[in-house]
């Protein structure tokens, strides 16, 4: 991650002459590496290379992405089961009705009435619904799952509207979340919407959305104190260990 800076002094402190061309030292490593540098401007416009708190920050988004890609792709998975069933549903209904009753004896034993069972009535009903009503449960189930990937993906790329998208997309979701626990508490439930509760806060608070402690403009300069802290930074360590530089071409290992 090589940076060319224009301010004379950071430029000259970033850069030296070798045999065989000028090399720029890279902003993460500290290697010299020869050739043209990767970006050029001001100092605070320099990117930020993930260490500390913006490797922490760029982690816990990153945990948040695996879990919305996972939840997509379960749901989009569920929604191609429906497609499935829709296809095959009065087989689905007559191979219902054949063996609930094979397992009444077995249920018996064990003191369970199948004609009273809450899953029973469940797939009854889910069986039983109209073509039309299966579709819609598709419909939706295909949006929700594009919406969590495209949630996971903007979480995963460190992007501006990823985060205000995870907040916007979770906050939705949350007041069901606390609806369903009205219904039955399970620690998966409340596990969901103690994660996705605290995501929110997390991002809103860190990321400053929605003119959050400064909003947008503090957020920028933010970023840019931290850009030009890493030049800052990479300048004085290139000045205090001038003797036992590293220089590599392009692409080289950096090991010796």
């Amino acid at each position: 991650m090589t940076y060319a800076p224009t301010e004379p002094e950071l430029r000259a402190r970033l850069h030296t002459a070798t045999p065989v061309g000028r090399a720029w030292r890279c902003l993460r490593c500290g290697t010299f590496v020869v050739g043209d540098p990767r970006g050029e401007g001001p100092a605070d416009q320099a990117p930020i290379v993930l260490r500390g708190r913006a490797l922490r920050d760029a982690v816990i988004l990153r945990l948040l992405a695996v879990e919305r890609f996972a939840k997509g792709i379960i749901v989009l998975l569920a929604a191609y089961g429906v497609f499935r069933f829709r296809a095959n549903q009065d087989a689905v209904h007559r191979a219902f009705d054949e063996d609930l009753p094979l397992l009444k004896p077995i249920a018996d034993k064990f003191n369970y009435d199948l004609s009273d069972s809450s899953i029973v009535h469940t797939l009854r009903k889910v069986i039983e619904a109209e073509s039309r009503t299966l579709t819609w449960i598709i419909v939706g189930l295909v949006v929700y799952g594009g919406l969590q990937l495209a949630e996971g993906l903007g979480l995963w790329l460190l992007k501006r509207w990823g985060e205000y998208f995870a907040v916007v997309a979770t906050s939705l979701f949350i007041p069901i979340e606390i609806y369903e626990l009205t219904e039955r508490v399970t620690w998966v439930r409340i596990g969901a919407l103690v994660i996705n509760i605290a995501a929110v806060l997390y991002i809103l608070l860190s990321k400053r959305l929605f003119g959050l402690r400064g909003g947008h403009a503090a957020h920028e300069a933010e970023r840019q104190e931290a850009s030009l802290l890493e030049v800052e930074v990479a300048g004085d360590e290139a000045t205090n260990r001038a003797p036992r530089r590293r220089v590599t071409a392009p692409g080289a290992s950096l090991n010796p």
